[in-house]
């Protein structure tokens, strides 16, 4: 027997390949495997950014002795939930089904067939240990009654799934419902929803701006000020270099767990865009740039596309990177700048994380100063990036997930089109080809590349989703049609393959891998499900084609998602914030104009566009671009055509004729 990872392409995977365990990559041999040795199988997941798979690998999967348990007793698997979602899916409902909670790392006692009988998240060694012993005179001793309980677990995991469950058609009323639900969980103290621990609402943010933009309801703009301003100016921000942690243990958004993940920046990224977009907040616009040049300087990878994840360690140790003590900061910067600096800061000698040091937090405001002040706070903080620089930094799991990099594609391409940041245009549309050129495989999207070369997991529906929202985003950016031909394509197979039946979409397709559930998840979590990410891409579709089929399905589905959005908002951000966009129309924007010339009609536009509403600029009846047919110049200047469902209303010329079109 031996360790079987070493030729694995998941960074995660990889760490674990030195570990005397026998582990095995998800595959049909493994279980096969277990079958031929008759003993239970055990399946750890996790990802390379989690902070406690590091400590259970170190603990436990390190350790000769309980390498030996598990060796002995136990085909071992490891997955990459990153990688395989799917998988990660089915045991995670097994996993909170049986616990009444989840997390990472996942630890799953399975039969030979797959059926979860026992299922947790950490263990601590001894424990762990206890653990293995059980399990193991389990399956020898009560074999029938093991089997019995994973039967009974499948039977109730594939029950869960809401699959040809209630619908709830979208309307005004149940968005203003959702709206009204989520600002009676909001943390008025410290903003956002709920307590600790705290994860960034990003989607239910942008959810809160389209609604703001729709009803006009000052108190869901309000709520989303408040929650940015409060995780921007707190540790969950890095003050220093820009991008977001995972989440914060506290309910102050102070500590944060520090991997910082691309879907959370991405998503991010699009809510201060939006923000500043509304409001002209220089706050809101300095997070959104600081978070974009984050996601290019930080995770953008050599052979293109960006990097999944920072990671929350750095040599074993969770934070080292980013926390600081008050000598520290003096060290770096000399006495009068370094207790400049704490002050600003708030870093004490009590401390706000472990050992006496704290996370750096803007204890002021510091985009309304006197520009010496926001000066002297630059300097200090390029300084201080020096200074950390030399310090352990945190490893990178620099797959490349198709999905997560489409979220980045939109939120590049939104930032570039809004605020003219020539590197974000730039980036969309490079990270698309990357997606389109490597990721698109004889029609079918793969999940996973790495160092340029693609893996062999299949895309999930929220692959197909993102990526196709994505392409829709660069043919806006670009008003080249191959950009939408190639969306078409995977909404068609997501279409095809990824269908319930009855409205609704599975997350896999109906010829991937058998799992032994078929997971159809509605709800949005920590990225888009795959179902509001997919009707992202049909409304957006819908209104740039003319072809209504794909606004149909994106209906059906959304009534689906209806009665989760009307009753536990938190969990159908995104959902909702396609909703908003369908209810809204959504608005198409046709700008005829000469090449060079639609600049001011497209900046008034996109600053004053209602919610979820498509634009394209060009010269009139451009091939491939179906917005822009018979849209003629009016007296040989450029034209703005506002529409919806393609009937359009009288063309406009004037920068402000357009805005008092879209503003009535």
């Amino acid at each position: 027997m031996a360790n079987r990872l070493a030729g694995a392409t998941s960074p995660y995977l990889l760490q674990h390949a030195d570990n005397p365990v026998d582990w095995w990559e998800w595959s049909a041999e493994a279980f096969a495997e277990a079958k031929r040795r008759d003993v239970p199988v055990l399946i750890s997941v996790g990802y390379a950014a989690c902070h406690w798979c590091h400590v259970m690998a170190h603990e436990s999967f390190e350790d000769e002795q309980i390498a030996g348990l598990m060796n002995g007793g136990f085909v071992a698997i490891k997955v990459d939930r990153e990688e395989r979602p799917d998988v990660d899916a089915v045991y995670m409902t097994a996993t909170q089904a049986m616990t009444g909670q989840g997390g990472w790392p996942m630890t799953v006692f399975a039969t030979p067939e797959g059926d979860p009988f026992f299922c947790g998240t950490y263990f601590p060694k001894a424990n762990f240990a206890r653990l293995l012993d059980s399990v193991t005179t389990a399956w020898r001793d009560q074999r029938e009654q093991v089997v019995q309980q994973g039967a009974n677990v499948v039977e109730a995991i594939g029950g869960a799934q809401l699959v040809g469950g209630p619908k709830a058609p979208i309307s005004a009323e149940l968005l203003g419902a959702a709206a009204n639900g989520l600002l009676k969980e909001q943390d008025t103290t410290n903003g956002g929803f709920g307590g600790a621990p705290k994860f960034p609402p990003h989607m239910s943010l942008l959810f809160l701006l389209r609604h703001y933009q729709r009803t006009g309801w000052d108190e869901a703009l309000e709520a989303v000020r408040f929650a940015a301003e409060r995780m921007g100016r707190g540790g969950i921000y890095d003050q220093l270099a820009g991008g977001f942690a995972r989440y914060a243990v506290d309910a102050t958004w102070t500590v944060p767990h520090f991997e910082k993940m691309l879907y959370d920046n991405a998503l991010l990224l699009r809510v201060y865009t939006q923000l500043w977009r509304l409001t002209d907040d220089p706050f809101a616009r300095r997070i959104a740039d600081e978070t974009a040049d984050f996601l290019l300087r930080d995770l953008g990878t050599p052979a293109g596309g960006l990097a999944s994840a920072l990671d929350a360690d750095a040599a074993g140790v969770e934070g080292l990177t980013y926390a600081w003590k008050p000598a520290e900061l003096v060290e770096a910067l000399g006495d009068d700048d370094g207790q400049w600096a704490a002050d600003l800061f708030a870093v004490t000698e009590k401390g706000t994380f472990e050992h006496g040091s704290s996370v750096l937090v803007l204890a002021r405001d510091i985009d309304a100063a006197d520009p010496a002040l926001v000066q002297r706070w630059r300097d200090v903080r390029e300084r201080l990036l020096t200074a950390r620089a030399e310090r352990p930094q945190p490893a990178r799991d620099d797959k490349v997930v198709a999905s997560w990099n489409g979220l980045a594609v939109t939120a590049l391409a939104e930032h570039g089109l809004l605020t003219g940041a020539e590197s974000s245009r730039v980036a969309a549309i490079e990270i698309a080809t990357v997606l389109a050129e490597r990721h698109l495989v004889d029609g079918r999207l793969r999940r996973v590349s790495r160092d340029g070369v693609v893996g062999e997991p299949a895309g999930v529906l929220e692959d197909y989703g993102c990526v196709a929202e994505a392409f829709l985003a660069v043919h806006q950016l670009t008003t080249d049609g191959v950009w939408l031909e190639r969306a078409r394509v995977l909404l068609d197979v997501a279409l095809a393959h990824f269908g319930t039946g009855e409205g609704g979409f599975y997350d896999t397709a109906d010829d991937a891998e058998r799992l032994v559930t078929r997971p159809a998840d509605p709800t949005d979590n920590a990225t888009p499900s795959g179902l509001s990410s997919v009707c992202a891409a049909l409304v957006a579709y819908a209104a740039l084609s003319g072809e209504p089929s794909y606004r149909e399905a994106a209906d059906a589905a959304l009534a689906t998602a209806g009665p989760v959005i009307g009753g536990h908002p938190r969990f159908a951000g995104y959902s909702a914030t396609v909703a908003e966009a369908a209810l809204s129309g959504p608005y198409e924007i046709a700008i005829a104009a000469p090449a060079g010339l639609e600049a001011p009609l497209l900046a008034a536009a996109h600053r004053h566009a209602p919610p979820g509403t498509v634009i394209v600029a060009g010269e009139p009846d451009r091939p491939g671009v179906p917005l822009l047919a018979d849209r003629p110049l009016q007296g040989d200047v450029p034209t703005a055509y506002v529409c919806r469902g393609f009937v359009c209303d009288r063309p406009v010329t004037s920068p402000d004729d357009l805005v008092a079109r879209l503003t009535r």
